[in-house]
């Protein structure tokens, strides 16, 4: 059916549309992001085959009485990769994955493709930035035995790749990358919000219709997020973000979202000539310093279904010129800010004239408030050059009063500390209270930043 041109605006940021442009969003808030998108449109209705049929015919059913599915997952032979997905991917699933350039996301989904490729048939990689050579080269240095049923094709047009598909009938898709995608019914340039949403809601239509999991790769923008309309983010089944610092070989996969499993999970990996190698004990590679001293103290979080341990470094040392510097990085600068300020009301330390830095070794980033009580620790024992005499995990979240609030999974925490050999945790009272846990560990509860920090000193 014929088709004509229509103008719309569309928010370069959220992917929010617009009759007319103007300059700020409404929406996310963003300025000078209305941008001019041509797309066709049919003249006349026609059949929308988008609607889903479902047992109910239409009508509304109880919900007691529909059926559950159990879905089956595919095992992708990395057992870090399983446990984000929450237990391998699921037929039929669409999972975005992203992260900055050279991170490694196309080393593990080149990883994983031939390992599907060697279980279960034919895996159709399509590549839109790399040719046929490029991709070879990197699954010889990380596979090294091919699979036969790895097929490799490059191609950019959606209509053709899906035609291929067809024809192959592959187990397992991916798009490297959604960004080099482009729809012949779609009249702008690859990498657009409308050709990107376009090229999605097809890939979403193939992979549910033909029960075919599809791994899409994503562009990040300057500030770590997803390039392209957050509505991609609702659209796919399970978004997953591959980061860690580029001079440094340990990379985290972590589950901002997903339909099959709990989100926040982390899966750990470490970058080699041989592709990504798994590190199953996150904790025991992060911390490598077994002795208290002066400014470090060891803090863990829970992250989806495991504890994660971590050293936290502080140094406090008199300003020379200007004003004192609060340098943090691995945690939030506003929670440092806080933490500092509490230190100086509650446990009557002055910083005013004293430049202070934090940081998270291993290149570990967390948002965590379960940290605050190690950071504040950390500046104290720097500021009066004291460590305590044992070893010692401090886990809890400092408010502006001075108290200290519970924090989520504590047992779980004291169990991963008896482990790892620890001989004392710190925590809120609260935690102490509630905890059943039992084993040779000294378990130290505390109300206040002033009871932690004679804890700790003790």
């Amino acid at each position: 059916m014929a088709k004509k041109a229509k103008t719309v605006f569309m928010c370069s940021d959220c992917g929010n549309e617009y009759p007319s442009w103007q300059g700020q969003c409404s929406y996310c808030g963003a300025w000078n992001t209305i941008v001019e998108h041509k797309i066709k449109v049919l003249e006349e209705p026609a059949l929308d085959t988008r609607r889903r049929t479902g047992t109910g015919g239409g009508r509304p059913v109880k919900l007691g009485s529909v059926g559950t599915a159990d879905y089956a997952r595919i095992d992708t032979g990395i057992g870090e990769l399983n446990r984000v997905l929450g237990g391998g991917v699921v037929l039929g699933s669409l999972v975005l994955i992203s992260g900055e350039p050279g991170i490694g996301k196309s080393t593990i989904i080149a990883q994983t493709a031939n390992n599907i490729a060697n279980t279960y048939g034919p895996v159709l990689y399509v590549s839109g930035e790399e040719s046929e050579e490029q991709v070879k080269l990197r699954a010889d240095r990380i596979c090294g035995s091919i699979s036969d049923n790895f097929l490799i094709y490059p191609e950019t047009n959606i209509e053709n790749i899906l035609a291929e598909c067809e024809n192959t009938k592959p187990c397992f898709l991916v798009v490297d990358s959604i960004q080099t995608m482009y729809s012949s019914e779609v009249d702008s340039v690859a990498g657009s919000l409308t050709q990107i949403r376009a090229c999605s809601g097809q890939l979403i239509k193939f992979a549910k219709e033909n029960n075919v999991p599809v791994f899409i790769v994503a562009h990040v923008t300057k500030s770590g997020e997803l390039a392209g309309p957050k509505t991609i983010e609702h659209m796919v089944d399970c978004v997953l973000s591959f980061a860690g610092e580029r001079d440094r070989d340990l990379r985290i996969l972590r589950s901002f979202k997903n339909r099959f499993g709990t989100t926040d999970e982390i899966g750990a990996f470490r970058m080699s000539s041989d592709g990504m190698i798994e590190v199953p004990d996150l904790s025991g590679s992060l911390i490598e310093n077994n002795e208290s001293e002066e400014g470090s103290v060891v803090s863990a979080v829970y992250e989806g279904s495991r504890p994660v341990f971590f050293e936290i470094q502080a140094l406090a040392t008199r300003a020379n010129v200007g004003f004192a510097r609060r340098t943090a990085i691995g945690i939030s600068q506003n929670r440092l800010s806080l933490i500092l300020a509490v230190l100086e009301k509650k446990a009557g330390i002055s910083l005013l004239d004293y430049d202070v830095y934090v940081n998270v070794v291993g290149g570990m980033n967390t948002n965590s408030t379960a940290t605050d009580l190690a950071v504040a620790l950390a500046i104290y024992s720097s500021f009066k050059g004291k460590a305590s005499s044992k070893r010692i995990v401090a886990v809890g979240e400092v408010g502006l009063t001075g108290h200290l609030r519970s924090v989520a999974n504590a047992d779980k925490i004291i169990q991963e500390a008896i482990r790892l050999g620890y001989e004392a945790v710190i925590l809120p009272a609260k935690n102490v209270r509630k905890s059943d846990a039992s084993g040779n560990i000294q378990i130290l509860g505390a109300d206040s930043i002033s009871d932690a920090i004679r804890a700790y000193l003790k």
